[in-house]
């Protein structure tokens, strides 16, 4: 039997595997609501207002804590701006997936994630702890980014 504690320290791992399997099946499905109601955005937004009852239904079933709203407007502007950023994602996604096709979608998203998170490291930006940008991050990405380019013209063929 496998040991329990690498077990557990594998579980995060595991779990955030799955909520990037999510990913994909979030933006098709979502995808096929924006065209049915007429456009992207209707379907990003009908999504987005799922997922709020979704959240706070279960906040509610766990019988977490009221939010502490008085502290949190004495946090950082930047911290706001995840529900914006969240929004255009999934209408992003709603709109090109079905164009793009659900893997160059995910690879383009993940290159961008890629890009992006080796900037907030680098320069600890939103909060993060430096992590200067080195000569095999940049490599990891850039396979990533030539792997998407092999991914792309195999998919035009």
């Amino acid at each position: 039997m496998p040991n329990k504690t690498l077990l557990l320290a594998l579980l995060p791992l595991a779990m955030s595997v799955m909520a990037g399997a999510l990913i994909p099946v979030q933006a098709a499905s979502g995808g096929t609501l924006g065209r049915t109601l007429g456009h992207p955005l209707w379907g990003a937004a009908v999504a987005l207002f799922i997922g709020f009852f979704a959240i706070v239904i279960t906040a509610v079933t766990l019988r977490l804590p009221t939010p502490s709203f008085s502290n949190a407007i004495q946090g950082p502007w930047w911290m706001w701006i995840g529900g914006i950023t969240g929004a255009i994602y999934v209408a992003t996604s709603l709109a090109l997936l079905p164009k793009v096709g659900a893997a160059n979608f995910i690879l383009c998203v993940i290159a961008g994630q890629m890009i992006a998170a080796l900037l907030l490291d680098h320069f600890g930006l939103l909060g993060l702890a430096v992590k200067p940008v080195t000569v095999g991050r940049v490599l990891g990405v850039l396979v990533m980014i030539i792997g998407l380019l092999i991914a792309q013209y195999s998919s035009n063929r």
